[in-house]
């Protein structure tokens, strides 16, 4: 057994908290934990924070800086810019062959309301004819008109430009010698579609010099402190990823703090069906976990569709710090405005005594809101009456929770908000909560509308430090189970902490051949291991949107290699039947073990299906890889398994058997790949296809859907 130390700090950088944790990878178990403001005013930004809250926990643990293997981080630097608009004008280079110019400009200059509304992406444009062999001369020529318009960063981007990237690396190359960043729309994503992988190019070219600057500051910062671990941060999509990635493509950290929230959940809580609710100081995340994994869906960006694919999270302008906003002596809103955007105390954190001498007034904490809100004036200090306030008044808040404040300081203040409306404390503390919990209700009863999801099944998570002050009222409300995440004011960092190098690559691909996707295969596996990951580690999903010629490949690997031994994250047999158990919605009896690989467990579930007048036996295959998530999940298959030879004879009567010219869906396992054939459309095709992939392979399983 290997007995070395594995030690991963994970730093949530929040808009109000950095908040670091140093996790134990074997035993799951949390070393050290530390808060500290978020430094967004200080000289060098967010990095100061970082390293404070970092130095904390070396501090409180003695932990050893050749101990850590990983250091990673999520970030609100990119969407924050985004939201706030402080981005930087970008100047976008269309290229095409002459004929095609008035088109090509119609669908590159952002001009539609559509899909640029407001037209808060601030862009120039120029044409560029590539119907020959563009110069040097030429290009820097028109970066220097862009410049002269304001360009402080350039798109390339290409009709095509997804098969054929060169003209849009030439334009790159050339802006890099001109010291001005840039980016293309090859890089971004690998779909057809020039007009919306222009605007995500566009989107993300926008916070370049941004992120560029604060990913120098924080890994400057890092490395002074003779750390020399790898240095990632948290993507939107649930996994971490490099530092250059952040300097090249940030808009794929975008919903990161999120993000992490459910990975803590995912990875150290191993929910399989629930709905996660991260209740922070000025707004409350909620995203979907449905059968082990998160839902997935393209972003919107201030009303900006974009070609990024992230966690379908819901964020509402609600949580803990939220202010009290009055109409005729009755409350009428809770929030947006938080306490801590204001600037104020919450008053269950007051002195009693000065609360004594307060009295009601309202107030407009920022110039350009529409409402007054509440606050209490006292002798030293004006104080913010808050969700968190009235909880603690009513006394729903457990001692030992982070939310737990001073109990007699929050019933002075309701009482006085009270006496000012004309009602009991009681009644206008459980008006607060009320208030402030109905879009959270609305919210999670469209989810579990939307994805089918039964609130027998599902469990509501709380998480971040306000979890406790609205999601057990929620819960009650809906009639749903709730837990609060153990550690639920740091499960951001956990998240962080425990995630896993990940990666996705979209391709169209109108002809797909077992060739084509063996190169995308090489081309993730190639980017993880630049990225830092061992190559054992890496584990590859690929599958064919069919509906949309689509293929999507995606992998995950580690900076070391997780064995059960080594990692908490990893589930033993008995941890895989029992959520295949919950996936399939039948009895661990009822499952059989049908495949196994270092990195994946293949499951059978044997079904009995009543039909009018019959039965019949149905055979549900699912795939968990070794963290749990599920990569397949057939209702009703086969499965041929075992050496090369074997599975290409059984596989080759099978399909002979079907009589028929159209195959049917068909899978391949081997210890480090799913690849799906659906998009093969011939039974030699399949065959083929399989045999070219067992070559290298001793043992696989072929899956096959009836």
């Amino acid at each position: 057994m290997n007995n070395k130390q594995r030690i991963r700090v994970g730093i949530d950088v929040g808009g109000t908290f950095t908040k670091a944790v140093a996790i134990d990878v074997k035993t799951g178990s949390l070393l050290a934990k530390s808060t500290v403001p978020t430094t967004h005013n200080a000289e060098k930004g967010v990095s100061e924070g970082i390293v404070t809250a970092l130095t904390k926990i070396i501090d409180a643990t003695g932990i050893g800086i050749n101990e850590i293997e990983l250091i990673s981080h999520s970030t609100t630097q990119a969407i924050n810019a985004l939201l706030e608009s402080d981005t930087s004008k970008v100047g976008i280079i269309a290229m095409g062959v002459g004929p095609t110019k008035k088109d090509v400009i119609k669908r590159t200059n952002l001009q539609d309301a559509s899909i640029n509304t407001n037209h808060d992406i601030k862009t120039v444009h120029e044409f560029l004819d590539t119907s020959h062999l563009i110069t040097e001369n030429e290009v820097s020529n028109i970066i220097q008109q862009l410049k002269e318009k304001g360009a402080e960063v350039i798109v390339a981007t290409e009709a095509f430009g997804v098969d054929d990237p060169s003209n849009e690396l030439f334009v790159m190359n050339t802006a890099s010698k001109q010291n001005i960043p840039s980016t293309s729309s090859h890089e971004i994503s690998g779909i057809y579609g020039l007009e919306i992988r222009t605007l995500t190019a566009s989107v993300n070219a926008s916070v370049l010099p941004k992120t560029f600057q604060v990913a120098n500051y924080v890994e400057d910062a890092i490395r002074k402190t003779g750390i020399t671990a790898p240095l990632m941060i948290m993507k939107g999509d649930g996994g971490v990823t490099s530092m250059d990635t952040f300097r090249t493509k940030p808009i794929l950290t975008i919903l990161s703090g999120p993000a992490a929230s459910v990975a803590g959940a995912l990875l150290h809580l191993k929910v399989t069906n629930g709905i996660f609710v991260e209740v922070g100081g000025t707004s409350t995340n909620i995203c979907i976990i449905k059968n082990g994994k998160p839902e997935i869906r393209y972003v919107t960006v201030k009303d900006h569709p974009t070609c990024i694919r992230s966690m379908d999270v819901r964020i509402l302008g609600v949580a803990g710090g939220s202010m009290v906003g009055l109409e005729q002596n009755r409350v009428s809103h809770i929030g947006p405005r938080s306490a801590h955007i204001a600037g104020l105390k919450y008053s269950c954190f007051a002195d009693p005594e000065d609360l004594k001498t307060g009295k009601i007034v309202m107030i407009k904490p920022m110039s350009n809101d529409k409402s007054e809100y509440v606050a209490i004036k006292c002798d030293k200090e004006t104080y913010a009456i808050t969700n968190t306030c009235a909880a603690n008044a009513l006394g729903m808040i457990e001692k030992d929770d982070y939310a737990f404040a001073n109990q007699e300081s929050a019933k002075i203040a309701l009482k006085t908000l009270a006496e000012f409306v004309g009602v009991s404390y009681h009644e206008i503390a459980m008006s607060i909560i009320q208030t402030a919990s109905f879009e959270i209700t609305k919210t999670i009863s469209k989810i579990l509308k939307e994805f089918k999801m039964n609130p027998l099944h599902t469990t509501l998570i709380g998480g971040g430090g306000g979890a406790s002050v609205l999601v057990p009222f929620v819960a009650k409300q809906l009639g749903i189970k709730y837990e609060k995440a153990e550690h639920a004011e740091v499960i951001s960092s956990i998240g962080v902490a425990s995630s896993m190098l990940q990666e996705e690559i979209e391709q169209t691909m109108v002809e797909p051949t077992p060739e084509k996707i063996n190169q995308a295969h090489k081309k993730i596996h190639a980017m993880l291991v630049n990225k830092g990951a061992i190559p054992e580690s890496i584990m590859i999903n690929s599958e064919y949107v069919s509906d949309k010629s689509l293929l999507r490949v995606t992998a995950v690997g580690n900076v070391e290699l997780d064995s059960a031994e080594t990692s908490k994250n990893i589930f033993t047999l008995d941890d895989a039947r029992k959520r295949a158990s919950e996936i399939i919605e039948i009895s661990e009896d009822l499952i059989d073990l049908s495949y196994e690989t270092d990195h994946y467990f293949v499951f059978t579930g044997h079904i009995e299906v009543k039909k009018l007048f019959s039965k019949k036996n149905q055979h549900h295959i699912l795939i968990l890889d070794r963290y749990g998530k599920p990569k397949l999940s057939i209702k009703n298959g086969k499965i041929f398994q075992g050496g090369k030879i074997t599975i290409l004879e059984e596989l080759d009567e099978y399909l002979e058997s079907r009589h028929s010219e159209i195959a049917p869906k068909v899978y391949l396992l081997n210890d480090l790949k799913l690849i799906d054939y659906s998009s093969l459309i011939t039974s030699s095709d399949i065959v083929d296809a399989v045999r070219g992939e067992l070559v290298s392979s001793e043992k696989a399983a072929v899956l096959i859907e009836l």
